[in-house]
């Protein structure tokens, strides 16, 4: 892969984009190499966690590439719109926590590409946006959606509507970044709570990811039925049996994932 590096670290994944010059912007081989490392996440059984930066010390992404994007006709357009979304769907389906690492600008597909991630530690430095009104369009993939559901439908409205930036602090205020951290020790801390995440019973991580995504936009009774039956279905597995036996004993526990 030309512009996507993925590391293989025991339990621990890093995929960085790694195209500084045009600051880390997302184009179709972008895209595609970006698919073909989250397949290879998703194959790995070893991998429990995954960290999505961006390669240089200026973006993580700072948006869909405008010179690729300038000349497509609408045809061309929804094909560009629907592999960004295929992208963002199979990075948001994976079954471990993916933490964003926001090292610089996320800009439009940028703050898209976060938003799929479970959560965000943005660097002091790091700011947001989707400014495609500013080139008379709209986000493209997912952030009219994805935005407006974990800052509210005014907020998103608001960032969207005048395309403006917002800053690191701004964005923890509103709820998109979850902690803001000097740049240099922005990837060390989404490693600890990527190693703390990994200590943790797997089959339960994964269950836990799957109810809470699969309840979020449903009424409470029917998410609430969800989270019962996902309860019931851990009992029996060897994790189960071993996190109480290690808890009951007063030992750390060792699972398996099975």
């Amino acid at each position: 892969m030309d512009f996507i590096k993925l590391e293989l670290d025991g339990p621990i994944a890093v995929l960085t984009i790694d195209r500084p010059k045009a600051l880390n912007a997302l184009n179709r081989q972008v895209l595609t190499e970006f698919s073909d490392a989250i397949g290879q996440v998703a194959a790995n059984k070893t991998t429990r966690a995954l960290i999505v930066t961006g390669g240089g010390e200026k973006a993580f992404v700072a948006g869909a590439d405008i010179a690729e994007m300038a000349g497509l006709s609408q045809a061309e357009s929804t094909a560009f719109a629907e592999l960004g979304h295929r992208v963002l769907d199979s990075l948001e389906g994976l079954p471990i926590p993916v933490i964003a690492a926001v090292n610089g600008f996320a800009l439009g597909g940028g703050t898209e590409l976060a938003l799929a991630c479970d959560f965000i530690y943005a660097s002091e430095k790091a700011k947001f946006g989707q400014p495609e009104v500013v080139l008379g369009v709209i986000p493209g993939f997912g952030g009219t959606q994805r935005l407006t559901r974990i800052v509210g439908r005014a907020r998103a409205k608001e960032i969207i509507f005048t395309g403006e930036m917002i800053d690191a602090a701004k964005a923890k205020e509103i709820g998109l970044a979850l902690e803001v951290l000097p740049a240099a020790e922005l990837m060390a801390h989404c490693k600890k709570v990527a190693g703390n995440i990994v200590k943790r019973g797997p089959l339960a991580v994964a269950q836990a990811k799957r109810v809470i995504d699969a309840g979020a936009d449903l009424p409470l009774q029917d998410a609430n039925k969800i989270e019962r039956e996902g309860f019931a279905k851990l009992f029996g597995t060897g994790d189960q049996k071993e996190g109480m036996a290690a808890f009951v004993a007063k030992r750390p526990p060792e699972f398996k994932g099975n």
